[in-house]
């Protein structure tokens, strides 16, 4: 499981609301609300994501570990 809790506190601290955020990379309302419950999102949300604040992908979404289950 990923987690945008990085994204979300590097929006705090540049006093940028989600909103804002959302219009500056040109993304929908859906994807913006798919990510405020840590699920999937393209690799293309990411990227501009990175190029916008000028950060690598670590420092807006972390991996989240959860136990294998046996097949």
């Amino acid at each position: 499981m990923f987690s945008y809790n990085p994204l979300w506190k590097l929006l705090i601290d540049k006093g940028m609301k989600k909103e804002d955020y959302r219009l500056a990379i040109g993304m929908g309302r859906s994807t913006l609300a798919k990510m405020g419950k840590n699920e999937y999102v393209s690799m293309e949300i990411l990227d501009k994501t990175c190029t916008l604040f000028g950060v690598q992908l670590s420092d807006i979404v972390e991996h989240l570990p959860q136990a294998v289950e046996n097949e």
